[in-house]
């Protein structure tokens, strides 16, 4: 059974600044009596135990043994509360995700020279507006609701990156904030951030960029050529949805993660993969 910190209520003087931080404020007020918030999880075979407190419910959702199904069941009841009962269950549904907003936003502050503030407050606006209109039937409500506030967040940074474009004087059209620059770094931020790992990288480098066949790098990873080619549509696919929303555009890089794409690149030369081949 996971173990539930809840926080204990401030002062009425010491509201936080931070817009995340005052929705959780905000959820640990629903927990105190005479309030008192609770779900019944009597219904859920995984998590029944009765009544309880939301954090604890918070808590339960993020434990391992909970299925993915369960996790659903209880965030279609939470979005239809928060739909019908009013702006308790709205606090109570942000608080629950407390969590995956606060992933969120620290990595769309990565980088970010702007107010973290302005950030985390779209974020969740935008979680708050997807409550009234996100599909209950669909799997991930909470992962698309995130996803929603995400997106909204983005659309900040991205204007802000425009309009110190403009203010530089930088001709033509408005230009991100990190311009394009060479696809093995745009490859190193993707491992960064997890949209692909260290191998995937590797793969899309050696086929894609350096001339090496699916065959030789199936071969060199111990894999069949036609796994070797799933691997690699599936990455593409994730790193060309970070690229076009933006995921890769404010992250820093380590030399950890440099010296993982470098790596890649030594051993392609190495094993003579680029000798006499053609791009697959």
């Amino acid at each position: 059974m996971p173990v539930v910190l809840r926080e204990v209520p401030m002062s009425a003087t010491s509201w936080p600044s931070s817009p995340l931080q005052a929705a959780q404020r905000a959820f640990a007020l629903l927990l105190t009596p005479p309030t008192a918030f609770t779900y019944d999880t009597s219904d859920l075979e995984a998590l029944a135990c009765g009544p309880i407190p939301l954090d604890r419910l918070r808590g339960l959702l993020l434990c391992a043994r909970t299925t993915p199904q369960d996790r659903d069941i209880v965030w279609r009841d939470l979005v239809m509360r928060a739909r019908r009962d009013g702006p308790g269950w709205v606090i109570a549904a942000a608080g629950v995700a407390m969590p995956g907003l606060r992933r969120a936003a620290r990595r769309l502050a990565t980088g970010w020279p702007g107010d973290i503030h302005d950030l985390d407050a779209e974020l969740l606006t935008g979680f708050v507006a997807a409550l009234r209109t996100v599909d209950v039937d669909s799997p991930r409500i909470c992962g698309r609701l995130i996803e929603a506030g995400v997106r909204a967040a983005r659309k900040v940074r991205d204007a802000s990156a425009e309009q110190v474009a403009r203010i530089a004087g930088i001709p033509g059209p408005a230009l991100p904030a990190r311009p394009a620059d060479h696809p093995d770094f745009v490859l190193a931020r993707a491992v960064a951030v997890g949209v692909v790992d260290a191998d995937e990288a590797y793969l899309i480098g050696a086929t894609r960029l350096e001339g090496a066949s699916l065959a030789q790098v199936g071969e060199q990873r111990g894999i069949s050529p036609q796994l070797a080619s799933t691997w690699r549509t599936l990455a593409e696919a994730r790193l060309r949805a970070a690229i076009q929303d933006g995921d890769l555009a404010f992250v820093t890089l380590s030399p950890h993660h440099t010296k993982a794409i470098a790596e890649a690149t030594v051993s392609a030369s190495s094993g003579n993969l680029l000798a006499d081949t053609r791009r697959s």
